[in-house]
Parts: structure tokens; sequence; C-alpha cells
């Protein structure tokens, strides 16, 4: 079974003409695929009955990522989907809008795509990181959550602004799915968003960085730091190496110089353990001059037991970074109710879901 949201434009032709019909006939497919988002090939309406009788018969799907829950936050500008995997894996993305520039525009739309089932990293504040890894997601399951939220906004007359991937998972650990889900999103015969839409969030896995910088794409790259420092890095991501803060700034810096695209660097903002005046200062005097931008996020609730630091603890932390000429940003936090925000997404049905499945 291949979906047809797995095929590239240049094999998508190549399928069509495998199949004895005209180059045209792969057009007319993406075209309802990014645009229509039909549910079954049934639904390709532009194609001859035949051929979709014959795509069907040669193993072609749409679509195998399907929505089994729908929960909005109360001012309904975050929105998280648990969707099913053709395995009947369960995982969560998130929608989140923001007010538009001008009076009479369209809101921003972030889609919060997961690559992975569950996380191998093992981040300890982190609700998808303490739920272990099942498995990776392919190109087709990232590119239909998007799908979904498309077709949830073209309802409403609205359409996807940006892209992260920033939900469950570590991208660059599943770095050959990941690329084939940005090039199929950027496509300007796919989906079409332009590339400086997208955001790829990593952990800090250094080949993968340098091999994202060769790949001739205009994507953001956020790196989460969290730790001035190594040893606090070491505790708090348990996979990070010996000189993981120092490696990961200078492969942010080999990033921004192959790409031209400024590198932020999030950090995770957790009460008495790296959010005090002299950590910051430690911070500051890394970054200072660096180029880069700080992302900081108080730390949202999970199911462990760090808390989120007090709003004037957050905003003398920013101050110090700002004053040492560092570039840094607070992040608007959203759908946190709904266990929507950074950090938080667990498929809370998974233990469920493996039970059923032993």
């Amino acid at each position: 079974m291949t979906d047809l949201y797995r095929l590239l434009p240049e094999e998508m032709e190549q399928m069509v003409i495998e199949l004895g019909q005209p180059r045209y006939r792969a057009d007319q497919i993406l075209f309802s695929l990014y645009y229509k988002f039909p549910k079954t090939i049934s639904e390709i309406k532009q194609l001859p009955g035949a051929f979709r009788d014959t795509l069907v018969d040669k193993g072609f799907t749409i679509g195998s990522t399907q929505e089994t829950h729908r929960i909005t936050s109360e001012d309904g500008e975050t929105t998280k989907l648990l969707l099913s995997l053709e395995d009947k894996v369960p995982v969560e993305s998130v929608l989140m809008q923001y007010p538009p520039k001008k009076l009479f525009g369209h809101p921003r739309s972030t889609i919060c795509v997961s690559t992975q089932v569950g996380c191998a990293m093992g981040c300890v504040f982190c609700a998808t990181g303490q739920m272990g890894f099942d498995r990776n997601m392919k190109a087709e399951e990232i590119v239909g959550q998007v799908i979904h939220f498309a077709k949830i906004l073209s309802d409403k007359g609205q359409h996807v602004t940006n892209i992260v991937f920033m939900g469950m998972g570590e991208p660059l650990a599943n770095y050959s799915e990941t690329i084939r889900a940005v090039q199929l999103l950027t496509h300007p015969r796919g989906f079409g968003i332009g590339q400086r839409s997208i955001t790829i969030s990593t952990i800090g896995i250094i080949s993968s960085i340098d091999k994202l910088a060769e790949e001739n794409l205009q994507i953001g790259l956020a790196i989460s730091l969290h730790s001035p420092n190594d040893k606090l890095r070491q505790w708090l991501v348990p996979t990070a190496g010996e000189n993981s803060v120092r490696d990961l700034i200078d492969a942010g810096q080999r990033y921004f110089l192959k790409t031209g695209r400024r590198v932020t660097f999030e950090y995770a903002l957790i009460q008495g353990i790296n959010d005090s005046v002299e950590i910051a200062k430690e911070l500051a005097l890394l970054l200072k001059n660096n180029g880069s931008h700080v992302n900081l996020i108080p730390l949202n609730p999970t199911a462990g037991d760090f808390e989120r630091p007090a709003r004037k603890n957050v905003i003398e932390f920013e101050r110090i970074l700002y004053n040492s000429g560092v570039n840094c940003t607070v992040r608007v936090e959203k759908g946190t109710e709904i266990s929507a925000a950074c950090g938080q997404l667990r498929t809370d049905v998974l233990g469920k879901y493996n039970n059923k499945r032993e």
C-alpha cells in the first residue's frame, strides 16, 4: 500500500506515466490532494473512473491518518488533535492561531506537527520525553497532520501560514522522513508553503544539524539548549554529550553561515533549576554577540515535579540577557490548559492502546 501523500510531484509523474496515463494526470492528483482534501481516491473527480479504479487496484491509498479526538482551548485559538496512524498508534498535533496584523486579514495559523510516536531523548521535564519511544513517523503521516488542519481552516475560509516541527519526537532523529515531509510541504506543486514559514526544532543532534545545513533549504532551525553549562544540561537532557553546549552553539553558527538563517536557542525556564540570576549571566556571556536569538519558555505543567518560575524571575532573566546584548523574547504560550503547549504533548490514551496491543 502506498499513500499518495508520500509521493513528490516528480514521483507522481513517474507513477502516472508507468500506469499508461498522460503526465498531466499527476497535477490533477496533486491539486486535489493539497487543495480539495479528498478522503478516498474515488473522491478525485478530475480523474477518469477507470484510472481511479486502477490506482486502488495497484494499492494506492489516501491519508492513513485518522482523527479520533479534538479539543479546543477556551479562547478558541488553540486546537489539539489526537490522530490514529495506519497501525492504530495515536499521536498528537496542534493548531495555534494568532490575531491578524490587519483589521480584515486572516489569522496567523501555525501547525505544530509530530515526527515520532513518543521520543527517545528522555528530557526530564518534557511529557513526551517521559513517554518513551514507539516508532518513527512516515513523511505522509507528518504531512497528514497538516492536511487535517488545512481542511479545518479551509472550511472557515482560512489557511495554514506556518508549520513548526515541535510536536512529539525529535525531528532530526527521523531525518529522512522529516526532510521528505518538508519537501512535500514546500514543493510549489505540493502543499506549496514557503520554506521560511517552516521551523525544525531539535534537542541537538550535531551531525544532523550539519547535514540539514547542506540541504539547500531556507527553513528555520531552533535548538533546545536549556542550560549554559554541560553538567546541568546532561541532567536535564540525558542524551547530551560531554561538550554539548559548546558543540550546539558552534553547530548553530555553522548553520547560520551556510544558510543565512538566524538560529533560535530555545530555553525552558524551570523554577529553581535553571532560572537563577547567576545562570542568566552565564548564558548571556556564552551567547553575547553570537547573532542568535533566545526564546525563553516558562515551563508548562507536565506530569513531573518541575515548576514554572515566577513571572518576576522570567522578566529578570530576560532583562539580564537583553542588557548583555543577547536578542531574546519570552514565548507567548498557547493551549496550556488543554496540554497543547510546549513540552506537554503526551497521548493519554497510549497506555490503553498498549494494553490492547498486548
